[in-house]
């Protein structure tokens, strides 16, 4: 069994044969969830009094995989006392898995091998196949349990959907409120696609804006306009030791640079005397070139996922719309015609969609369109939603949504069928703004 996108994003998870019931249609948003069996993980060493170590981690690697694959949308957890089967030591009897319509199982075990370190196995079961889908194990740090069943998730969600996961991977963010004196302040944040492991890596006394990931993972780059607040530099960070290079100085950027897909240009907009022009930076010799010409404002450049081609929005027609061109700055055309202003694309990692801000009749809209312009669609609206960011396996996006005026945006993602719109919660009444998402973790 192998679920799959098909080409013009119609998702389908089972053949006519095998199973008629999950059909997930992203022109029309309809999703039917796949019910899923999560056993409990065997255990050896199970305590009468209080849990084990080994049962302690177990129970908390159930808690996070099934929180991953329920909120993905694409999975319902069948109830534990449904189950008519709970050993498995002759195998797994199909037929009992069958009666309670389950069409995937999920069993396994977790065994400490020392103090520090455990191993979890586990296996994935097509139930009207028949079929073991895979044998898996990994061995890590007890630690890192919560990483771990980030790791279980995304291998359950490719086996069933032949998609990559996006449960292992980490978002960065702009958390900004307003000290005692009414100034606004921002930080840096980051932490897990589902909010956990929550913490800053700058302090409040900044103005930062646009933190974007690099392919590696490793190292984010953003905007800060110092503590005068009216000079913008460039920043590179290490996200795990929290070092940081001034990659360079530039009045008037509009916006902070993005990560070519080699790691080691970026994309920039740079503005003189009210003209806002692109350009690429070689972030090892910090030579540049100019990209684009003329008397517009062209900003929010985003390469392809090969790094040949740069999207991003321009008035050069007279109102704000999207445009490609190579990343050489040659071969430019225009790709959006809705009525509306067009901001913030985002290249899907996959390279089929980009991803746009839109603003008509009073109202902002996230929505999607092929990188020839065909296939607009929206996918959500509200009082303020912008700054689309792609899951690693381009079929999530993440947003800032502001409910009304007097709330604060927060971070919400939704899926491209514009179904399973939820919230990622973050500490504090602080608004979170600028958000993005990481490849997956290495």
């Amino acid at each position: 069994m192998k679920y799959g996108l098909r080409k013009f994003f119609t998702f389908l998870v089972m053949t006519q044969a095998l199973y008629a019931g999950l059909v997930v249609d992203i022109t029309k948003g309809t999703i039917s969830e796949i019910p899923i069996a999560l056993t409990e993980l065997f255990v050896e060493n199970k305590s009468f009094i209080g849990r084990s170590p080994e049962e302690e981690i177990a129970r908390n690697i159930e808690e996070v995989v099934h929180k991953d694959l329920t909120e993905s949308g694409l999975f319902r957890a069948i109830d534990p006392h449904a189950f008519i089967q709970t050993d498995f030591s002759d195998g797994v009897r199909f037929s009992d898995w069958r009666v309670i319509n389950a069409q995937v199982l999920v069993t396994g075990d977790v065994k400490l091998v020392d103090s520090e370190n455990f191993v979890i196995t586990f296996n994935v079961y097509d139930i009207f196949s028949q079929e073991r889908l895979t044998h898996t194990h990994f061995n890590a740090k007890t630690s890192d349990w919560r990483r771990v069943a980030h790791k279980v998730a995304d291998v359950i969600y490719e086996r069933v959907t032949g998609e990559k996961g996006y449960f292992d991977t980490r978002i960065v963010y702009v958390s900004q409120g307003q000290s005692r004196n009414g100034k606004r302040h921002t930080r840096l944040a980051i932490m897990d696609q589902d909010g956990a492991n929550h913490q800053y890596l700058s302090s409040a006394d900044q103005l930062l804006l646009t933190p974007r990931f690099s392919p590696t993972l490793h190292h984010i780059i953003y905007l800060d306009f110092g503590e005068d607040w009216k000079t913008p530099r460039v920043y590179i960070m290490d996200t795990f030791t929290g070092k940081k290079k001034r990659l360079g100085e530039f009045k008037g950027m509009t916006f902070a640079p993005r990560f070519a897909p080699d790691g080691e240009t970026v994309v920039m907009s740079y503005s003189r005397e009210g003209i806002s022009c692109l350009y690429s930076m070689n972030i090892q010799s910090g030579e540049s070139n100019q990209l684009t010409y003329g008397t517009s404002i062209d900003v929010s450049g985003c390469y392809s996922p090969k790094g040949d081609e740069i999207v991003f929005n321009s008035d050069r027609s007279g109102s704000q719309q999207l445009y490609v061109m190579s990343a050489t700055g040659h071969n430019l055309r225009r790709i959006s015609f809705g009525e509306g202003q067009y901001a913030s694309p985002v290249w899907s990692p996959r390279g089929d969609l980009i991803a746009f801000n839109k603003f008509h009749n009073g109202k902002f809209y996230i929505g999607v369109m092929r990188p020839d312009g065909s296939a607009e669609r929206l996918i959500t609206s509200g009082y303020l939603v912008e700054e689309p960011s792609w899951a690693p396996n381009g079929r999530v996006l993440l947003y800032s949504k502001k409910t009304s005026e007097s709330d604060p945006s927060k971070i919400y993602r939704i899926d491209l069928t514009g179904y399973n719109d939820r919230q990622i919660v973050t500490p504090g009444p602080e608004e979170a703004i600028s958000a993005a998402w990481s490849p997956l973790l290495p």
